[in-house]
């Protein structure tokens, strides 16, 4: 991963939309940088923390890497089945928009991150 990335590559990384990468900028929850054009610049380390890259900030124990089987989309929501290497399947209900950003398609690598009874899906 590159040291600086733009703003869309830092929320495609995210899995979140550019105008949610910019309001997470304004409320001080992503610390990103300017370049000499005034554009945004959001430092690796910065997502790594985001995203909970190492375990350091992310609460959750429980993952699951494997290979996205499937993905059914209806309405604002996509149902995301997830075939991972463990025996074991993991089934996520997440937003349309962040199936996008995540550009999960069937075949792609993806990790079920769980806590609780909730499922999130990384990339």
């Amino acid at each position: 991963m590159k040291e600086l990335l733009t703003s869309s590559e830092a929320a495609r990384a995210l899995g979140i939309s550019v105008d949610t990468l910019r309001r997470w900028d304004r409320a001080g929850r992503v610390r990103s940088q300017r370049d000499a054009a005034n554009r945004r610049l959001v430092p690796a380390s910065e997502i790594r923390r985001l995203r909970g890259d190492g375990g350091a900030t992310l609460s959750a124990r429980n993952r699951f890497s494997g290979v996205v089987r499937e993905i059914q989309v209806e309405g604002l929501l996509a149902q995301v089945e997830i075939d991972v290497t463990e025996p074991a399947r993991v089934v996520a209900v997440i937003t349309r928009e962040a199936a996008d950003a995540l550009g999960l398609r069937a075949g792609s690598q993806a990790t079920a991150v769980v806590k609780a009874t909730s499922v999130m899906v990384e990339r």
